[in-house]
């Protein structure tokens, strides 16, 4: 069963039992999390989102990703700004797919 749902202003497509990295999750890790916003399940295309159509996810773990340079300069200003910056995530595994 395969489903797209959103979060964090993203769209994620799905599987039951895969595992995926989404924008960072105000929840504990070890705990369940669902999903309601859901817009597609097995040919069913929501209006924008599916009725009755729920993901639930586990979360696993909570981390960052690779540090990324921010790099800006002004030719002939002798301005020059380097800056990182790593992006926090959630690592989740989908357990259930629903429609009811």
């Amino acid at each position: 069963m395969k489903a797209i749902f959103s979060t964090g202003g993203k769209q994620y497509l799905v599987n039951e039992g895969s595992e995926l990295y989404v924008e960072k999750l105000d929840v504990e890790p070890k705990k369940e999390i669902t999903f309601e916003e859901v817009l597609y399940v097995d040919g069913k295309v929501g209006n924008p989102y599916v009725k009755g159509a729920k993901v639930t996810a586990e979360v696993v773990k909570h981390g960052k990703q690779k540090k990324i340079v921010v790099f800006k300069y002004k030719p002939k200003k002798k301005f020059r700004k380097k800056q990182g910056h790593r992006q926090p995530y959630t690592k989740i595994i989908i357990k259930k797919i629903e429609v009811k």
